[in-house]
């Protein structure tokens, strides 16, 4: 259980303790609401005792919170706990076997050169790099700098892919194609401040010239972004079609919207960044319904629209 997450939750638990009894019926305990609460309670005590001494052999996945590991201003045992969220299959993964900071920064560097490679080293530095997002947050240009490879639109797939075990654009568009008629009828259902809510929800620039768009799309901390010639209608194809997150424009030339924010939620697992306030409920409905990652656990807000999408289907 420990290889697939250090921290399982309840759910997690009891899926394993149902799994048990059903595979020995003679251990079922009676008495118990569901005939194993019990060996979920027992599982749950080991897994703590499992990881005491991984903790004290510097397992990084248990020991990088420890006190001793951060930074002095930072020395408290309740200072930025760094955890998954947005169920993360490998949130903080240890390096490989054999491989040490040296030999990943290594690897790293023919990254930028060694093209040909590139899908087998990217696996390969997926641990180095994780833990260089959560220990070190860098910011999004440095980060570009260090691991331009990351930024194509085939590697942030994978990137997700490795990170939650899901397929990113395929999942995305497949449960977009399942949900958008009934996400089209829910939002004719609403007026005033949320339709206007949900029309702002990705920003179309019109702009005179390219030079305009950059500028405006520097100002910006988390965005899809479509570039429109002067002129023209939303019929026609746009001019550009990317992503800029703290406004550095990561991606160009998309195919679509849909693709891109795809993308963008992509990014910010793969850089392990925190939802826009603006924009926070969005990317819930995104993980949560679209992704149906962590759907057992939705806020009242999303889980009133999942309600509804269900009674529309």
């Amino acid at each position: 259980m420990h290889r697939y997450k250090a921290h399982p939750e309840d759910e997690h638990l009891c899926a394993v303790a149902e799994a048990f009894i059903k595979k020995h019926p003679c251990l079922r305990e009676p008495g118990s609401f569901n005939g194993c609460y019990g060996w979920k309670q027992r599982l749950k005590s080991k897994m703590g005792n499992y990881r005491t001494p991984l903790k004290v052999q510097g397992c990084p996945e248990l020991s990088f919170n420890s006190v001793k590991y951060k930074a002095s201003a930072d020395c408290f045992p309740a200072r930025k706990v760094k955890k998954p969220k947005r169920a993360e299959a490998n949130f903080y993964p240890s390096f490989p076997t054999g491989e040490t900071v040296e030999s990943l920064e290594k690897e790293r560097l023919e990254l930028l050169t060694e093209i040909t490679i590139r899908n087998n080293k990217m696996l390969c530095t997926l641990a180095y790099r994780r833990q260089e997002v959560v220990n070190q947050e860098p910011s999004i240009k440095d980060f570009k700098d260090r691991w331009p490879a990351l930024f194509q639109q085939k590697e942030i797939n994978a990137e997700f892919q490795r990170i939650t075990a899901v397929p990113l654009e395929e999942k995305f568009m497949a449960q977009l194609d399942m949900h958008s008629s009934q996400l089209i009828r829910v939002i004719c259902t609403n007026g005033g401040a949320t339709r206007q809510k949900t029309a702002d929800i990705i920003n179309t620039l019109d702009q005179n010239s390219r030079a305009d768009a950059v500028r405006e799309l520097e100002q910006l901390t988390m965005a899809v972004f479509v570039i429109r010639k002067e002129g023209e209608g939303l019929q026609e194809p746009p001019d550009d079609i990317g992503i800029v997150i703290e406004g550095v424009a990561l991606l160009h030339g998309l195919t679509s919207v849909a693709s891109a924010c795809a993308l963008l939620l992509g990014l910010i697992y793969a850089l392990n960044l925190a939802y826009s306030k603006t924009l926070h409920f969005t990317f819930k409905v995104l993980q949560k319904i679209i992704m149906q990652l962590d759907q057992h656990k939705m806020s009242p807000k999303v889980q009133n629209l999942y309600g509804r999408l269900e009674s529309l289907q």
